[in-house]
């Protein structure tokens, strides 16, 4: 049987030594990446070639390391860690070289994802149990969530993950190796999904999947993430007039952090169920439409609200859903004009506004706008497969 590598993302209970060990190695691979970026800024100055991932390496072992000896500290964490921060700096400039993304910018402190990869080396690397998982130079590391990570006794392998931090708060992601149990048994028709912003989803199938953020629970956990967001404000504006102490800013900065990290895990678990509810139905293909979302995130009355419905992470996992389904996901042009379209005589009403969420056709046809642009999303005819 063939077999695949699947991410499982989990809370880890650390130790405070092993706390320790992980805010330093994050903190040194924040470092090294920081300095290669600067590095090849300067030799882009003087005129000199540009430093790949494995030269670099090779330049701070032989050369940085040895000529600054206050920087001996880089060799104390994983070997592993910090080739791999090394790596991601060279994918942000090649990105940049094809022209795929912007110039990259420095990690700061507190604010930038940085991750502590490991890599399996060993047979005694990565083991993972129902309620605990041994990661190179942490040892084993009490899972919060038991059972849901393969453990190696059933025969599955870890071959390489990140630790991460965010918010006080510690995860483990990990890269097993998983047999391909993929069956195509979807014989029902397909479903078209219409993504807005009154509601996240509107299916072709009739279902409608609401606007999570217009829930009372999330508004009122954004009112107390403004509250928090001023009373650290005010903490900084102090401290220039020597009244607050840097302790007290630490502790209102982790309020807002933890509020906001609630807030995105109740969006994200809203979109996991959204679509794992949609592919329970079992469609034989599933069209959804190439959203503009950095077009849409120019309008400064709707770019909050486009931001907080994340589009892009619905499609990105809406794919893999499909992967694993095997069904399979059309992606529509952008300029397809499904919300203008009539799905009963195919005549395009140019003048449809925004407000306008009653679409109606001069040859009768009365429908709401989203479930008529799900339609015609359904029975679209060109499209791409994701």
């Amino acid at each position: 049987m063939k077999k695949l590598l699947k991410s499982f993302k989990t809370e880890i209970d650390p130790t405070p030594e092993q706390k320790v060990k992980i805010n330093k190695t994050i903190g040194t691979c924040r470092y090294v990446y920081n300095v290669y970026l600067s590095h090849n800024k300067a030799l882009y100055d003087k005129g000199e070639k540009f430093m790949t991932g494995k030269s670099f390496s090779v330049w701070l072992n032989n050369e940085y390391i040895p000529n600054n000896p206050d920087k001996a500290w880089i060799k104390e964490v994983s070997s592993k860690a910090i080739k791999k921060s090394i790596e991601d700096g060279c994918t942000a400039f090649t990105r940049f070289f094809k022209h795929q993304s912007s110039f990259p910018s420095c990690k700061k402190k507190g604010r930038s994802d940085v991750k502590m990869y490991f890599v399996k080396n060993n047979p005694k690397d990565c083991k993972c149990e129902r309620h605990r998982i041994s990661i190179p130079t942490l040892g084993w590391m009490r899972m919060k969530e038991k059972g849901y990570i393969p453990t190696t006794k059933d025969g599955y392998a870890i071959k390489s993950g990140t630790v991460s931090m965010k918010a006080g708060r510690y995860y483990v992601s990990a890269l097993v190796e998983v047999p391909n149990v993929n069956v195509r048994n979807n014989t029902n028709d397909g479903v078209g999904i219409d993504l807005g912003l009154k509601d996240l989803a509107i299916v072709s199938n009739g279902k409608i999947y609401k606007n999570i953020n217009k829930s009372a629970r999330l508004k009122k956990l954004e009112k107390r993430l403004r509250r928090e967001q001023r009373c650290l404000s005010r903490k900084y504006d102090n401290r220039k007039k020597g009244e607050s102490t840097q302790k007290n800013i630490q502790k209102q900065r982790l309020k807002v952090q933890r509020l906001h990290h609630k807030i995105e895990n109740i969006r994200t678990d809203h979109i996991n169920k959204t679509i794992a509810e949609i592919v329970k139905t079992k469609p034989s293909y599933i069209t959804i439409e190439d959203l503009n979302v950095s077009g849409m995130m120019k309008n400064r009355h709707l770019s909050k609200a486009v931001a907080s419905q994340k589009f892009y992470e619905f499609k990105i996992k809406l794919i893999a859903k499909c992967e694993d389904n095997g069904i399979e996901l059309r992606v529509v042009d952008r300029f397809y004009p499904s919300s203008k379209l009539c799905h009963c005589c195919g005549r395009i009403k140019k003048d449809l506004k925004l407000s306008d969420r009653i679409y109606k056709c001069e040859c009768g046809y009365i429908e709401d706008r989203d479930y008529n642009a799900a339609l015609n999303l359904r029975d679209a005819v060109t499209y791409e497969v994701a």
